[in-house]
């Protein structure tokens, strides 16, 4: 099974070294309540049913140090800020279940947050 058997794929900076963006504690909150929910709603990983599922990986970090925890989905190339507990239950309803993205986190090259 490859990555053909996924919709979506969200990378959370989570646990950074560095603890620039986010401290670990949050990083790590955010981590364990992703991979919580992604289990509870039933789409981590390759669905049953055969649908497409959501992959979740946690990065050191993704290169953009403030804001965060950070989290990008592929393959739509969407990035989100302040990823804490309430905005990861809105990525999950909203983009990765609904195919829309959370405007009010998106990271954009030009935004200031």
């Amino acid at each position: 099974m490859g990555g053909e058997t996924l919709t979506r794929h969200i990378f959370l900076c989570a646990m950074s070294e560095k603890q620039e963006c986010c401290s670990r504690e949050t990083g790590e909150r955010a981590w364990k309540y992703l991979k919580r929910r992604l289990k509870e709603l039933g789409i981590a990983g390759p669905r049953r049913d055969g649908g497409g599922g959501v992959q979740r990986t946690k990065a050191d970090c993704l290169q953009i140090c403030a804001a965060g925890p950070v989290a990008v989905v592929w393959p739509d190339g969407v990035w989100y800020h302040s990823c804490t507990e309430e905005v990861l239950e809105r990525i999950i309803k909203e983009h990765l279940i609904g195919g829309i993205p959370v405007e009010d986190y998106r990271l954009h090259a030009s935004a200031q947050v």
